[in-house]
């Protein structure tokens, strides 16, 4: 029998903040999180990414030990059940290196493949986005909506850069080409966070290329559940070829000027 979305994120939700919790009193270490690289030098993992996601395993699949969960840091569990759970215990590590506001935990429900239920919780701005498929997105249990900029030109888009040194000059390129036709760029550090910032009116838009599911899971739907359209490269579901987030009312306009200038190309 298919769990309800909202039985889901009752269990995601203590989970995030629990490792939120963690992750926030870690920054007052004064040895700081043991780190270390993965695909190149500024690809960044810690101690506590590695910790972080066990501790969300273990805590989902204590509860429902049936479910498959998949994250980033290596987590891949084949489940009976038909839930998956999709995980990034630090998304924005460096930001978290570093302790600049913008890492988050994400997790998000996925049911035969749907993402159902999400949860985004940001410790250092003390905010916790949720979300339930048909149910609406929320910050810190209050609904959200996403913004209804006039158009392009004043409207703030966020974006992300990979970590190979070659695509992140492609992508500082396309940058250059479309930054004359909005009203600005933001760049946080963290995919999920960025989603969640469309979602609650923060950005008007936000676009990244080079995504893993684990990155957009849970804060695409947060975004999609606020009224926003959230698509991949030809209209359908977000994936690694391009993930892009947008009011109604500018993201046809915005996905031409950003395919024109090449976004999905780098």
């Amino acid at each position: 029998m298919t769990p309800p979305a909202g039985d889901l994120l009752a269990l995601a939700r203590p989970v995030a903040l629990e490792v939120a919790a963690r992750l926030a009193a870690a920054l007052d270490d004064p040895d700081g999180p043991e780190i270390s690289t993965k695909s190149g030098e500024t690809d960044l993992v810690t101690d506590l990414d590695r910790w972080a996601e066990q501790h969300i395993a273990d805590r989902l699949l204590g509860a429902r030990p049936d479910d498959g969960v998949v994250g980033e840091e290596g987590a891949s569990i084949e489940g009976t059940s038909g839930v998956r759970w999709c995980v990034d215990p630090i998304d924005g590590t460096v930001n978290f290196v570093h302790g600049i506001p913008g890492f988050c935990v994400s997790i998000a429900a996925e049911v035969d493949g749907r993402t159902v239920a999400g949860v985004v919780a940001s410790p250092l701005h003390r905010d916790v986005f949720t979300a339930t498929l048909g149910g609406g997105a929320h910050r810190n249990d209050r609904p959200i909506r996403c913004a209804d900029p006039p158009g392009l030109s004043r409207a703030v888009i966020g974006t992300g850069f990979g970590y190979d040194p070659l695509r992140r000059r492609r992508q500082a390129a396309v940058v250059e080409r479309v930054i004359g036709d909005i009203a600005d760029i933001r760049r946080a550090g963290a995919a999920a966070l960025d989603l969640c910032s469309v979602a609650c009116g923060r950005l008007d838009g936000y676009w990244e290329v080079g995504l893993n599911a684990w990155d957009h899971a849970a804060g695409a739907l947060i975004a999609s559940e606020s009224g926003a359209r959230v698509e991949g490269r030809d209209g359908g579901s977000p994936s690694e070829e391009l993930v892009l987030a947008a009011p109604p009312a500018i993201f046809d306009d915005l996905r031409t000027l950003l395919l024109d200038a090449g976004a999905a190309e780098v």
